[in-house]
């Protein structure tokens, strides 16, 4: 494995460990079960990620 892709693979943990890959999963997971049907843009999907952590506390790991 060359520098390049090492850090580009611990480039891509760092980022599931601060969740940035989740619109990334929701919309592979979309496309998985909801073919045909076009996901909610990256925007409205922070959005209500970030509503719903303020509205179930329990949907957040703090």
């Amino acid at each position: 494995m060359t520098a390049r892709e090492a850090l580009r693979e611990a480039w891509q943990l760092l980022r599931g460990f601060a969740g940035e890959q989740a619109y990334e999963r929701y919309v592979a997971h979309h496309a998985a079960r909801h073919p045909g049907v076009p996901p909610m843009g990256e925007r409205e999907f922070w959005r209500k990620r970030t509503d719903r952590g303020d509205h179930a506390p329990s949907a957040r790991c703090c």
